[in-house]
């Protein structure tokens, strides 16, 4: 299982992952699920990826070979708008999966792979879309301008209550931050290292970008802080009517 969030505020984007893949008592892999793409001034694209981690990786695979190729229909570069990018996704996840069917079937496992989509293309609104195993996919809306795959449960209630258009990109990336450690505490399934990037909307440039470890200072500290102020604002709770006598 992973975890992976993108945040759309009016100043940007934000985009969190963490690196596990499997975890069990004696066997833990990790890999990066964060994938970037910069055309500086033109057009930048992240994609995360949750799910059958043979799928997500082909997909990633043909989507690079894509690039490669001058004649191809469409591919991240050609594009016009963003939701084509999230349709061809959503079609390339779609073919990968068909073509392994029998065999998954046969061994009843899943090759299901679910995408998160994000970027800007000049000229166009910084944009997010969900991208479900079934090839479809959904964009973030003002109401809820945040988009989760993987082991979502945990981290949703603080983005419930803090994230809004109007939050900055910085404050954005600390919630991201702490959506991930409390989903981490509450499932073996999801560790570190974790990944973030934040990209400011209508620059066009490569999303700031940085890997965390448990140890990473800024990581350690937030946590800490995040602990701490949990426990004072549960200590000052209502008390009972008769706690008082």
């Amino acid at each position: 299982m992973t975890y992976c969030l993108a945040i759309r505020v009016n100043k940007g984007l934000v985009f969190a992952t963490d690196s596990r893949t499997h975890a069990g008592v004696d066997y833990v892999t990790t890999y990066s699920k964060m994938h970037r793409f910069a055309w500086p001034g033109e057009r930048i694209c992240v994609i995360l990826t949750a799910g059958n981690l043979a799928t997500s990786q082909a997909v990633i695979n043909h989507i690079n070979k894509d690039l490669e190729k001058p004649d191809a229909e469409i591919n991240l570069h050609k594009a016009e708008h963003l939701y084509e990018v999230a349709h061809y996704i959503g079609k390339l996840s779609q073919d990968e999966q068909q073509q392994h069917a029998p065999a998954m079937e046969s061994s009843k496992s899943r090759a299901e792979a679910s995408f998160i989509l994000g970027g800007q293309i000049a000229g166009k609104d910084p944009e997010i879309y969900l991208i479900y195993p079934q090839g479809n996919y959904i964009s973030a809306s003002p109401e809820t301008p945040f988009l989760q795959i993987g082991e979502n449960k945990y981290g949703k209630p603080i983005l419930d209550r803090i994230i809004s258009p109007t939050t900055s990109l910085e404050d954005a990336a600390r919630c991201a931050l702490v959506s991930l450690d409390s989903t981490m505490r509450s499932n073996i399934s999801v560790g570190p290292p974790l990944e973030l990037s934040i990209y400011q909307a209508n620059s066009l440039e490569e999303p700031r970008h940085m890997t965390l470890t448990l140890n990473s200072p800024i990581y350690k500290s937030l946590q800490k802080r995040w602990n701490e102020g949990l426990k004072r604002s549960f200590n000052r709770l209502p008390r009972f009517d008769w706690e008082d006598e």
